[in-house]
């Protein structure tokens, strides 16, 4: 069983790299909003560092809803979904390694770059520690909050739309607790600790349910 979902796994970030994926395209629109951002605010260094954890955390949680559509929709094109579904496998693990190698490929390299991007909206040594902390335990919750979106829609063409609708508001928890646990670590009135365990919890049940939901829409589906 751990033999196939690292097959699974691999597969996927297999197909990932060499098709580019949604992670570059995820990248690359981070990119472009923390860009414009500070053009339309104007050059006002503090303003633009008592938002900024608020610009990352956007742009991530946009920046995640890039190819969640084709999580499970490729699959179900060329057949390979029902092969998986009728695997051994659990279907929660075929969920758990699809979802991780989408967080590996997408959500990762946001929150890697996102001390390079924090350049950009002028935060300092300690705020891009927080952001690269933060978005490392908060993007996996918005990947499987997204997994669920992506199973539900999995046989609707085009379903990118609807699938925004319906998995956003969900992921609203996420990212309150990512920016303020950031805004802690600035010289928020709370302690940087508090906000960031809550997020640390809701990511860890964000993934719980988000596995086995995904696989119970999936089942539904079929």
């Amino acid at each position: 069983m751990s033999r196939a979902f690292g097959a699974l796994l691999a597969r996927d970030l297999r197909l990932a790299a060499r098709i580019g994926g949604s992670g570059v395209l995820g990248l690359i629109f981070f990119l472009m909003i923390v860009t414009l951002v500070p053009f339309s605010l104007g050059p006002d260094l503090n303003l633009l560092s008592r938002i900024g954890p608020a610009i990352l955390w956007l742009s991530a949680v946009l920046a995640t809803l890039i190819g969640l559509d084709r999580l499970f929709q490729a699959d179900e094109e060329d057949g390979s979904l029902d092969l998986m579904i009728a695997s051994p496998l659990p279907l929660e693990l075929v969920v758990l390694a699809k979802g991780l190698a989408h967080w590996l490929t997408t959500g990762l390299p946001l929150a890697l770059a996102s001390p390079l991007f924090g350049l950009l909206v002028a935060l300092d040594l300690t705020g891009m520690g927080a952001m690269v902390a933060t978005l490392l335990v908060g993007t996996p919750a918005l990947t499987f909050v997204g997994a669920v979106g992506a199973a539900l829609t999995v046989s609707i063409r085009r379903g990118g739309l609807l699938l925004a609708i319906l998995v956003l508001p969900l992921m609203i928890p996420t990212l309150i607790f990512g920016v303020s646990a950031a805004n802690a670590a600035l010289g928020g009135t709370v302690p940087f600790l508090t906000p960031f365990l809550i997020l640390i919890a809701l990511t860890l049940i964000t993934v719980v349910i988000g596995v086995f939901a995904g696989a119970a829409a999936l089942r539904a589906g079929e």
